[in-house]
């Protein structure tokens, strides 16, 4: 039997998952690792903890599979995007933590950039925000000096997670990302698929210190035998939500897939046409097979299955998130309660960082059910409102869409999602679509599966949610959520 192994690097922790050549996971291993927070607003990681975290997690896999070196044919990666590091050619040091997704130290930089938001919208197909990566390498590159040190010197080397990992795994013999990453530095022309000159010289960032762009499913190169003590060549790289959309098979124009994690994050397939949304959603490029560009339409939800945790950790109305499903089915409806879980603004479609978290609609006779179960209500109805802005981006009604992440396991939540969506809801047998995705990849390069059709027979339904509500209670009920949306931008 021959095997491939799958580097899934996410925001708190590192996994590595053994595939064998059917997509049947034989071991897997886990880690998580420190995150850091200089000061408000600010969020980094160490990357040796990220690499230590990687090394570790594909040693400890490996053991538990009891997979011999010698069967190993191929390495796939899947990995936070948009977090940013730097490091010295020469060495292969990093000289400064990588700046995480998250990190907001750059928002006053973007707001005194807005003159340029369409622009950069036109180009990128993303909203200019501190939360891509080309604002983060800009701030590095000025305010740190053995950045502009290790430029002059032609030592500095610069990318997002996937190069970093690939360039240290492969001791210093692959600089490369694939189209995903790349769409997601505010600095790749996604129509053109080339680092942008206009763009780079906007961020004043050389674009003679970025990496080769390649497709997502693709020879990038071996691994070092030093290093990892074998060598395999990788050969699937993507995003994280890109490879869960394809870990989902949504290979169709219009498949839809939605990740219920911290966050919400849905991504709909457009194929070959670059949508530029009117209604707050972002465009980037979705995995590639080959180098015909396929394109995506993207919305996030900041505050998903959070909010169960604040439940839980805040709150304590629950002593575990598993929990919330039961508290939410034991009343029949919140009893007028709304929560807009505002906590860091809210996200697509409506883009205000100034809305506020509010609970409205409680009276005395209110418990902790109503709330719970408002909570849950909460993250489908923001679901819903990225949803219908997609419906009116491509013109045209969603029959269906596929779901994994955490929160994806209650069954409260995803029939409610699917009455008020009015939608069927396809949840699959294998959860871990992000790392599905990226193995997927993999195994197209290497031959195991001929076609795109071939997954698919391989990639099962598990469970289909239905919608059972009545179209007036639907209007009602959203109704109401409309009114507590408002309230929360006041």
């Amino acid at each position: 039997m021959k095997y491939i192994v799958v580097i899934d690097q996410g925001t708190t922790s590192s996994r590595a998952i053994i595939y064998n050549v059917r997509g049947e996971v034989v071991g897997k291993a886990q880690q998580e690792f420190r995150q850091i927070y200089p000061q408000p607003g600010y969020v980094e990681h160490d990357p040796i903890d990220i690499l230590s975290s990687v090394r570790s997690v594909i040693s400890t896999a490996l053991t538990e599979a009891r997979v011999k070196n010698s069967e190993l044919i191929g390495m796939g990666i899947t990995n936070q995007r948009e977090t940013v590091v730097m490091w010295d050619k020469l060495t292969g040091e990093p000289f400064y933590n990588a700046i995480v997704w998250q990190c907001r130290r750059t928002m006053e930089r973007c707001i005194e950039l807005k003159g340029y938001a369409e622009e950069i919208l036109k180009r990128t197909g993303l909203k200019l925000d501190s939360y891509f990566s080309a604002s983060k390498i800009e701030w590095i590159l000025n305010n740190i000096p053995k950045a502009r040190e290790l430029l002059q010197e032609k030592r500095l080397l610069v990318g997002t997670i996937d190069t970093y990992l690939m360039w240290q795994l492969s001791g210093g013999k692959i600089y490369k990302t694939d189209y995903t990453n790349a769409s997601r530095t505010m600095l790749f022309n996604i129509h053109h698929l080339v680092w942008d000159d206009y763009l780079c010289n906007l961020f004043q960032v050389p674009k003679e210190i970025l990496p080769e762009v390649c497709p997502s499913s693709h020879y990038y190169g071996m691994t070092d035998a030093e290093i990892l003590g074998f060598e395999i060549p990788i050969c699937g790289v993507a995003g994280d939500q890109q490879s869960a959309l394809f870990g989902q098979c949504c290979f169709e124009k219009g498949d839809l897939k939605v990740t219920y994690g911290t966050g919400c994050f849905l991504l709909m397939n457009t194929k070959e046409e670059a949508l530029v949304s009117k209604n707050g959603l972002v465009t980037s490029l979705g995995c590639q097979t080959n180098q015909m560009p396929s394109y995506v339409l993207e919305g996030s939800v900041f505050v998903g299955g959070a909010v169960i945790q604040w439940l839980r950790d805040e709150l304590k109305i629950i002593s575990k998130a598993s929990d919330s499903e039961a508290l939410a089915r034991s009343v029949s409806n919140t009893n007028g309660v709304y929560l807009v879980p505002a906590f860091v603004g809210l996200g697509a479609p409506y883009w205000n960082f100034e809305a506020e978290g509010l609970l409205t609609g409680i009276t005395r006779g209110t418990n902790r059910a109503h709330i719970a179960r408002a909570a849950l209500e909460a993250i489908a109805y923001q679901v819903n409102d990225v949803t219908n802005a997609m419906c009116k981006d491509v013109n045209q009604s969603i029959p269906c869409f596929k779901v994994d992440g955490g929160a994806s396991e209650n069954s409260f939540l995803m029939e409610f999602q699917a009455n008020i969506s009015n939608v069927s809801i396809l949840s699959p047998i294998n959860k871990e679509v992000t790392a599905l995705g990226a193995f997927y990849l993999v195994a197209l390069q290497q031959n195991i599966y001929k076609t795109l059709e071939d997954i698919k027979q391989v990639n099962l339904v598990d469970k289909i949610y239905s919608c059972n509500m009545k179209s007036e209670d639907r209007i009602k009920l959203l109704n109401g959520w409309n009114k507590a949306i408002k309230k929360s931008q006041l």
